[in-house]
Order: C-alpha cells, then structure tokens, then sequence
C-alpha cells in the first residue's frame, strides 16, 4: 500500500474545503465538483476528501444522523509550519479543542480543533524540538586532587618524586 484516501462527510463541501486551505495556509481554490473536494499536498498528494452527506448513496456516507460526526474518527495532521497553522487556526474557531502543549509520546507539540462538521482534528508539529546543546564543564579540579594528578604525571615520566 502506497497511500491512504480518508473521506469525510461534510454538509457543504465548499465551505469545508475553504476552511481546510486556510488551515493549512494553501491558495483557496474551489472543489472538482459540488459534492466532492480534495485537500492535496504541494506534491499533489491527497491529505483529505470531503464528500457531501448523502451524495451517491454510500453507505456510510449517507446521513450525520446516523451517528454523530468524528464519531470513532481522530483526523491527525502532521505539518512543518505549526506555529503558522496554529496562527491561522486560531479566527477559524471559536476555541481550540486543546491548546498547543507537547505530547508525551510523540515529543512533538500538538493542538486540536474542531472542523465545520465537529470533528475532531489535531495539529501535530513533524518533528520534536531538538534539545538545546549542553556545553561541557570546565571547572578546575580541586586543588589536592591537581596536586595528585602532577605527581602521578611525573612519576610516570621517569621524575622521582619525594613523598612527602
């Protein structure tokens, strides 16, 4: 398997379609068809389908009142801009689901939010922070102890030492 289309039933395919690209800062651009859009990547890859409810009689597709949207559904968007995704997120909604904060298990910051339909969709930065780089001690070793260290030094270099 080489990708994986996730499909969504949305009420208005092309207000859905405009809120994910202002997510996602892409150009607004209308959907293929009235119940029908993608979310594509620079590269061309779908990130996401938006299917309008009840629009060519899938079976799962067929009505929100079959079950609450996002129901058993988690939409997890990995991006290489989070904080410029967090920005734009922010006048899209009225409150974000979580603020950002750093998952536990992935080490990566992360926010979530909720799309025009409910559901539920977490922003997740794609990489951890890298932790910033510690530089060595140069404390001096105390004084006894540098003494030892000479006298060790000489005695290995043929110097005789007096005990003293």
């Amino acid at each position: 398997m080489k990708r994986t289309w996730t499909i969504i039933g949305v009420r208005d395919v092309p207000v859905s379609l405009q809120w994910y690209q202002s997510l996602f800062g892409q150009p607004e651009t209308p959907p293929d068809h009235d119940d029908f859009g993608q979310i594509l990547d620079t590269d061309g890859t779908v990130l996401l389908c938006l299917h309008q409810w009840g629009a060519h009689e899938h079976p799962s597709l067929m009505s929100p009142d079959e079950a609450p949207p996002g129901n058993g559904l988690l939409l997890f968007f990995r991006v290489d801009d989070f904080h410029m995704t967090l920005k734009r997120a922010r006048p899209l909604v009225t409150r974000l689901e979580e603020e950002p904060h750093v998952n536990p298990n992935t080490h990566t910051r992360e926010f979530s939010l909720r799309d025009p339909d409910g559901y539920y969709v977490t922003i997740s930065a794609l990489s951890a922070p890298r932790p910033a780089r510690r530089r060595p001690s140069r404390r001096l070793q105390p004084t006894k102890a540098r003494g030892r260290i000479r006298k060790s030094r000489e005695a290995s270099h043929g110097r005789n030492v007096r005990a003293s």
